[in-house]
């Protein structure tokens, strides 16, 4: 059973201006656990696997998601991400999971988290 999770308030559209987007158009949305609670954390990991996320040309419909979910231990590094739901593009679930395992090692956790791993869920979104 996978824990509660909590979402990262922001999301970030992959485009350069409103006039360019199309009726469908790629997100990036970020789930920590519930008890994980630094907000900067979680914005700074977000930034950090959206800088590293490369739109491949092949997409899925529309309303599909891949969804990666990593570990990221006391020390920020991360054992191999999990690909835990696929889009229907096999290219844009490879390059979901590229894009995590490119933005590690993270920041290592907060001394204030008290427990050894913190478990994250990328969601990798065609709407």
């Amino acid at each position: 059973m996978l824990p509660k999770l909590l979402t990262l308030a922001t999301c970030l559209v992959f485009a350069t201006s409103p006039a360019l987007v199309a009726p469908a158009a790629p997100q990036l949305k970020v789930y920590f656990a519930a008890d994980f609670k630094d907000a900067v954390y979680q914005q700074k990991t977000y930034r950090k696997v959206a800088s590293s996320w490369r739109q491949p040309a092949d997409t899925p419909d529309p309303g599909r998601k891949a969804v990666v979910i990593a570990v990221i231990q006391k020390d920020g590094t991360i054992p191999e991400p999990a690909l835990h739901s696929r889009s229907g593009s096999e290219a844009w679930d490879a390059a979901a999971l590229e894009a995590v395992r490119k933005a590690a090692p993270f920041d290592a956790l907060p001394k204030s988290y008290p427990r050894p791993t913190v478990e994250v869920h990328f969601h990798f979104e065609f709407s």
